[in-house]
């Protein structure tokens, strides 16, 4: 622990687990990268990290989260009776860019996507508007499952085709 301090120390304090293992190894002292990893979790040592940090999911712990009704059962008897949606951000030259995403469940092929600047819920109807568009599933058969973040417990708006998000 004192060689990782040491190093970490000497660098600054921006090397991470990686940059201390290797310059470890250069020394001659041998160790594996898992526990400097470890012992730097333990001594509260980090590395300096690039760039913003994209949180994409905020759960929001006051509202109230929608019954699970696949019980996290991922398998569909037919076509459009279970779809999945999340949505991810991906980094680009131009800075982060998010994509949502709908997954019909039984062909396992995305149905619907959209890729937008900033996180708002919109993007993410936009492409669950988009598979119902070109899916067409029957009135009632459909089950939409998503997780809890602060953008996926919403309601449809009137603008969009009456889906209240269950």
């Amino acid at each position: 622990m004192a060689q990782i301090r040491r190093v970490h120390e000497a660098n600054f304090g921006v090397y991470g687990a990686r940059k201390v293992w290797r310059q470890l190894g250069r020394e001659g002292i041998t160790v594996a990268r898992c526990t400097v990893e470890r012992l730097m979790r333990r001594m509260g040592l980090r590395g300096a990290v690039r760039g913003k940090e994209a949180r994409t999911t905020i759960a929001d712990k006051a509202s109230p989260c929608p019954a699970d009704k696949v019980n996290r059962h991922f398998q569909a008897p037919h076509p459009n009776a279970l779809w999945v949606s999340d949505f991810t951000y991906v980094a680009t030259w131009q800075g982060f860019v998010y994509v949502a995403f709908i997954i019909d469940v039984f062909a396992r092929r995305i149905v619907g996507w959209r890729v937008s600047r900033t996180a708002h819920a919109d993007f993410v109807l936009d492409a669950l508007d988009q598979a119902l568009h070109d899916r067409r599933p029957l009135k009632g058969g459909l089950i939409h499952h998503s997780d809890r973040g602060g953008q996926g417990g919403f309601k449809w708006s009137s603008q969009h085709s009456g889906w209240d998000g269950q």
